[in-house]
């Protein structure tokens, strides 16, 4: 059954149709994960996953928050069909809360099972943002330069893989994909990248998002 949420206002459903036009650039048949609780909705989007038990890359994902009026559920939908009822409703509401039904829900996305901690945070040093802008570019550059037009899916997802898996060089507990993710969401601004641990979860927020990397080899201890 198709749920329906509300969101509070055109802006915040706005925001959220920007957040999903990102999501289709880095996937065009990306889904998200939308959980729907305590008037919160949590839009979950996967910028990196590894594939398979042998690939060894992080797990990275968006996350942006967004007030609700109404709706409690969790669901995992594909991005373009949820994006098409967004802007949809956006061309009919000129202000005021703005309800939506969440298309047909997919059961294949293997990250969605993965669920990042809610509480138990750890807060870290900050880290500046132009670090994050900086490595994006480099690891952006090096990618477009290793994958001539025409090369197959699995070299493609190798080389992203070998780039986006690599320690920050002033932050080696952070991949360079976590500075991917920042960037191709829109979560990079002036303000510090603030970092916080989990177990085996790092997040790094900012005024605009979060990311969130799991890496089975990293903790906060070691």
């Amino acid at each position: 059954m198709n749920e329906t949420f509300t969101l509070t206002s055109r802006a915040a459903a706005n925001d959220l149709s920007v957040l999903l036009g990102r999501a289709v650039r880095l996937d065009d048949a990306a889904a998200v994960r939308l959980v729907a609780d305590s008037g919160v909705l949590a839009v979950y989007a996967a910028v990196l996953t590894p594939r398979g038990l042998l690939d060894r890359g992080p797990t990275v994902l968006g996350l942006r928050t967004f007030a609700l009026s109404a709706g409690g559920f969790d669901a995992v939908v594909p991005v373009r069909s949820l994006q098409a009822r967004v802007d949809a409703a956006l061309e009919l509401l000129d202000d005021g809360p703005v309800e939506l039904r969440a298309p047909a829900s997919v059961s294949t996305i293997v990250w969605a099972g993965i669920t990042p901690p809610r509480g138990g945070w750890q807060r870290m040093a900050d880290l500046s943002a132009s670090m994050f802008s900086a490595a994006a570019r480099a690891g952006i550059d090096e990618v477009a330069a290793a994958i001539p037009e025409g090369t197959g899916e699995q070299i493609v997802h190798r080389v992203r893989s070998e780039v986006w898996g690599r320690p920050l060089p002033d932050a080696a507990h952070v991949p360079a994909g976590a500075a991917f993710a920042l960037e191709a969401l829109g979560f990079l601004g002036d303000d510090a990248v603030q970092q916080y641990a989990a177990g085996p979860w790092l997040r790094l927020s900012t005024t605009r998002g979060h990311v969130l990397i799991k890496q089975s080899a990293w903790t906060l201890g070691g």
